[in-house]
């Protein structure tokens, strides 16, 4: 894990602002989501991305039917295997 020697602090409503420099070099833009793991005594933030119920591939996913499918599995489903 890569120290950027930023520091900023909670404010009364728990937020914590990202530099601009760290949302345009993870490409974040505003309402992207963003997942919330912990490691011992780490907070890790993650940019969510969608991956595939069947295999976890990120992707070229599509939203079938409110889930998330990549096009090798939505290929395999309909019996055209790439």
């Amino acid at each position: 894990m890569k120290s950027t020697g930023i520091v900023r602090k909670v404010d009364e409503l728990g937020r914590i602002v990202l530099p601009i420099e760290l949302r345009r070099t993870y490409d974040l833009a505003v309402k992207d989501a963003i997942e919330i793991y912990t490691d011992d005594d780490k907070i890790i933030l993650k940019k969510f991305q969608r991956t595939c119920i069947f295999c976890g591939s990120g992707e070229e996913c599509v939203e079938y039917k409110g889930k998330t499918i990549c096009a090798a599995c939505m290929a395999e489903l309909k019996g055209e295997a790439k």
